[in-house]
């Protein structure tokens, strides 16, 4: 607008024409030219159409300010709507996230209560498995006890009645080998015990009954096999003629000689056989005294009916020998202490033992089941 101004303020001075001369008033004065009103007018319209001009090219400032302003209003408002969908989309997908935070939450509390659960069951299983296998221990403890017990109890009673020192050893060996098969530490001190007391009878070597009757009746088998002894005659006196004449018919002998013995060898067989039948009747027995005189007798009926020269005599008196120099119950140690040790273990495991409870079923929450 101030451009348009100046340009109309320089703008060369148009040249009027050359007009009338001068009018003088009456009074000689000069009268006003026409020409100054034109001027003004001309000064006039180009302001005007200066203020004009500037007045559109404000208008068109401010149209175009203001299709600018609204275009940037249309486009704030398409990005506000497009910021609004899209935080309506975000809306939503929030809200189906959570509904499935909820659903996860909801699934992992029933998985929690269901592993809650499960694992109450396993402690109840692993509680009656543990209960299971020590009431398999303590009944597999309880049987090697009573079988242990059983057999030093038959080991002593064998030992005192009959004097049978290898059934007491072997019923001892049994004893311990069931101890040992338990696998308990407990049962420690009754084996040191039981092997003490073996270590004992066996020091005190008693004669071995199975060996011995086995002997025996080898020496029985024998009694057919063994060849009858020569009767040496010997003529001590001359007889008379009446002795000569009366042996004919008559022959007088004592019944304790040798001699008798060895022309009967039958009869020696038998009763050589009842004597070792009777040793072995006196050695299942016990009986020392009966044995000792048993075998004494065998050993005579030996001497004196069969011939002591031959081989299979002399390896029959050799064993009987034998067997007399064997002792048949020596001094046995007193046995019972493990006997006693291994029942007072028993008592005390007995009273150390809690009394079992049943097991108190907790209630489950089966909402996650």
């Amino acid at each position: 607008m101030s451009d348009d101004t100046d340009t109309a303020l320089h703008a060369p001075a148009v040249e009027s024409p050359p007009s009338a001369p001068e009018s003088r008033g009456a009074s000689g004065t000069p009268a006003p030219r026409r020409g100054g009103g034109g001027v003004t007018t001309l000064v006039a319209l180009i302001a005007l159409a200066a203020a004009g001009g500037a007045l559109w090219f404000a208008y068109s400032l401010k149209q175009g300010q203001a299709d600018a302003q609204a275009a940037l209003r249309g486009d704030l408002q398409a990005r506000v709507d497009e910021l609004a969908r899209g935080a309506e989309q975000r809306k939503r997908e929030f809200d189906a996230l959570k509904a499935r935070l909820a659903d996860a939450d909801g699934v992992n509390k029933s998985v929690r209560e269901e592993l809650l659960g499960l694992g109450e069951r396993s402690r109840h299983l692993e509680d009656a498995v543990a209960n299971l296998a020590e009431q398999r221990m303590s009944g597999r403890d309880a049987l090697a006890m009573n079988e242990a017990e059983f057999l030093l109890q038959l080991a002593q009673e064998r030992l005192t009645l009959f004097h049978d020192a290898q059934a007491a050893i072997a019923a001892y060996r049994l004893a311990d080998s069931a101890l040992a098969a338990a696998e308990d530490p407990v049962f420690a001190s009754v084996r040191q015990s039981i092997g003490a007391e073996r270590q004992a009878l066996e020091a005190s070597k008693p004669a071995e009954v199975q060996a011995t009757l086995t002997a025996l009746e080898r020496l029985r088998g024998q009694l057919p096999a063994l060849a009858k002894q020569t009767a040496a005659t010997t003529d001590t006196a001359p007889t008379s003629r009446w002795q000569g004449f009366l042996s004919q018919f008559v022959r007088v002998s004592h019944s304790g000689d040798e001699a008798n013995a060895a022309r009967d060898v039958g009869l020696t067989r038998s009763l050589t056989a009842l004597d070792l039948r009777e040793a072995e009747a006196a050695l299942l027995a016990g009986d020392a005294g009966g044995y000792a005189a048993a075998l004494e007798r065998a050993r005579g009926g030996l001497a004196a009916g069969f011939d002591a020269d031959a081989a299979p005599t002399k390896e029959a008196l050799a064993e009987l020998d034998r067997l007399l120099k064997q002792p048949l119950a020596p001094a046995l140690p007193e046995l019972g202490t493990a006997l006693k040790e291994l029942r007072n273990l028993r008592a005390t495991r007995a009273l150390s033992r809690p009394p079992a409870t049943p097991a108190v079923e907790t209630p489950q929450n089966e909402a996650g089941t």
